[in-house]
């Protein structure tokens, strides 16, 4: 057991970091013994102790951005094999088991002497064993050649049945060292000829220590340039090969390259070299190790394109975590996460009930992500959003035939969901024929096709949310009483943001990294004037409003930090505390707009909508001006002396 972290995000991205036993800290301070440059870590950030058992445990030190494990907030918490923890901007992959690996790869390092010196070339398409007319001709006076085809249909078959990239080069090499008199190895991968290499891999023929392969750059350039392969074999008496350094140096007396082609496209090249006298390549080796190549070059490549999308995909998956991640640490939030905690095992119907804005699809994926059903799809339907006469088709599918258009089967969305969870949102607008239909899902967990006479069982568990006050709704007959109950086994309320304000820094800070890497600026502070009135503001479409207000400030900020002039005029309007100190031009902005109200309002004798007439804005956003500009009680006053 090697316990690590593996860092994919963050500026120490790609490496990995061993830990020592005991106790470690992580943090910004050069001092911890996991220490980043990260400016959103704390100090010290949080602590990793391995117990006696060889559990570890993770716990935060009042970081000031928290620390998150598989996108949850946490104190403390034991750590699994593959858990993803993340301090402020870095995250990292948990790793105890080891991966399941060949013997170790030897090292590469390039030789740039001039000299590219071979006593035979060949081009792909004059190897003899890919070229089966002639081989079979030759074949009854070649015994060697009887041999050279079973190692090479063994070769075939096993290079095509291995999908890891390490594991194949490895395995490829071994097989190699069989038939051939080589005593060191690689295999060198670069998109194109000409391009740097992105896969280098190193053996010797002998299982060990990992040792340095040196390799001829200039050699390796002219195969992949001209796409044909090299024999060396005598390189002591070959006059350009025995100046060259690195083939001195390493005593080599033998080499061989050959180009990696897939579909005219040089991907790499084997590399193959001897420091034993006795043992010289043949052109017979040469011929064999140009097809070896030729049957393992597409296997090379696809593994390769597997281990890139694997690699986007965790990175894709840890970017969609961290935006769908909860984000806060507020009493409130704390609320949420210990509500997760203990329902996301669950196999409970969830009624999640808020604000528009508040984060309810937030809560339903992440009690998704922490379920056994995570590893199945998560299907999220706006029943407010498709209209009546296709929601239901939507929701069941339809067979041939059930109306003008049906041209064939159709499968619905609880089916596509099959495993994993639905979650309905906004599901306070489902028609009442639909609420039918749907309570007989979540009572029988079947339902049956629009057209359709069979019922079909399905396996989902049902999450819904609604900014609605559903139990209101049942009391006004507008929606089922019975379903309600069905829906509301488990109930959490959302809060809005207004009710949190603690969390709006944290927010902010979250949406500003968000968006800069999303609109590609670069990640500004946010001033205290602009910070205090983003957390004096009333946010009545709560976390959305908040994260749509961030992205404008990125986007039309023309400075190094976030300005209080930078944020919608909304927030520029409302009345700031006493304490906070907004400056001269903002505070003469306001009082001006406060001077011209109520100078038409005066003018108008109290009339509203001949004020906003004379001011040229609509009576609906004038309203809305006097209130977030503190002016109420002063115009009522106003408007009660023009009546008396």
């Amino acid at each position: 057991m090697r316990p690590r972290l593996l860092v994919i995000a963050g500026p120490a991205k790609e490496s990995t970091i061993p830990l020592p036993e005991g106790e470690a800290t992580l943090g910004r301070d050069p001092a911890n013994a996991v220490a980043l440059a990260d400016a959103s870590v704390s100090r010290k950030h949080c602590l990793l102790r391995r117990e006696e058992d060889g559990r570890f445990q993770i716990k935060d030190l009042d970081s000031r951005n928290g620390t998150l494990v598989n996108g949850r907030a946490v104190k403390e918490q034991w750590l699994r094999h593959g858990d993803e923890i993340a301090t402020g901007d870095s995250v990292f992959l948990f790793l105890l088991e080891e991966p399941d690996q060949a013997v170790p790869a030897s090292c590469v390092e390039f030789d740039d002497n001039d000299s590219a010196a071979e006593t035979k070339l060949i081009h792909p398409r004059e190897a003899l064993y890919l070229q089966p007319d002639r081989l079979q001709r030759e074949l009854p006076a070649m015994s060697q050649v009887a041999r050279n085809l079973s190692a090479l249909l063994k070769i075939s078959r096993a290079v095509h049945a291995i999908r890891d990239l390490a594991e194949l080069q490895a395995q490829l090499l071994d097989l190699i060292f069989e038939v051939m008199p080589a005593g060191r190895g690689a295999i060198l991968l670069a998109e194109g000829a000409g391009k740097e290499f992105n896969g280098l891999y190193a053996r010797t023929r002998h299982a060990g220590q990992p040792q340095l392969v040196r390799v001829s750059r200039t050699i390796v350039r002219r195969v992949m340039k001209d796409n044909v392969a090299i024999l060396g074999m005598d390189v002591p008496a070959t006059d350009h090969l025995r100046d060259v350094e690195s083939l001195v140096a390493s005593d080599v007396r033998t080499l061989l390259c050959v180009p990696l082609t897939v579909f005219q496209r040089v991907i790499g090249c084997i590399y193959l070299d001897s420091t034993n006298a006795a043992d010289r390549f043949q052109e017979d080796h040469l011929q064999l190790l140009t097809a070896i190549a030729g049957v393992s070059a597409v296997a090379l490549d696809n593994a390769r394109r597997v281990q890139w999308l694997e690699q986007e995909n965790q990175r894709l998956t840890t970017e969609v975590r961290q935006e769908q991640s909860l984000v806060g640490e507020g009493a409130r939030i704390k609320e949420i996460f210990q509500f997760l905690a203990r329902v996301a095992p669950t196999e409970s119907t969830v009624l999640i009930e808020g604000e528009s804005g508040t984060g309810k699809e937030l809560v339903a994926r992440a009690l998704h992500r922490n379920s056994h059903r995570a590893g199945k799809p998560f299907v999220a339907i706006n029943c407010a959003a498709i209209p009546e006469s296709l929601l239901e088709s939507d929701l069941f599918g339809h067979e041939r035939g059930a109306f003008t258009g049906a041209s064939g089967q159709k499968k619905g969305r609880l089916e596509i969901a099959e495993g994993g969870v639905v979650f309905l949102d906004e599901i306070g607008e489902l028609a009442p024929a639909l609420q039918v239909k749907l309570l007989r899902v979540l009572q029988e967990r079947e339902f049956e096709r629009v057209g359709g006479t069979h019922p079909i069982k399905i396996d989902i568990r049902l999450i819904a949310a609604t900014n609605r006050d559903l139990s209101e709704a049942v009391r006004n007959a507008e929606f089922r009483p019975d379903l309600y109950y069905r829906l509301a086994v488990v109930k959490l309320t959302m809060p809005p943001l207004r009710e949190h304000r603690e969390d709006i820094p944290m927010l902010t800070r979250h949406f500003v990294q968000k968006y800069a890497k999303r609109s590609k600026v670069k990640a500004k502070p946010v001033s205290r004037e602009a910070m205090a009135a983003l957390v004096n503001y009333e946010w009545p479409g709560n976390v959305r409003e908040l994260e749509n207000a961030i992205e404008r400030a990125l986007v039309m900020g023309s400075s190094d930090a976030v300005l209080l002039e930078d944020l919608p005029e909304s927030l520029l309007e409302q009345e700031s505390p006493a304490e906070t100190h907004q400056g001269k031009y903002h505070a003469s902005v306001k009082e001006l707009k406060k001077q011209l109200i109520v100078d038409a309002v005066e003018q108008t004798r109290g009339n509203y909508v001949e004020a906003a007439g004379i001011l040229g804005v609509h009576p609906n956003y004038l309203h809305r001006l006097i209130r977030n500009l503190g002016l109420k009680e002063s115009l009522l006053r106003e408007r009660s002396k023009f009546s008396a």
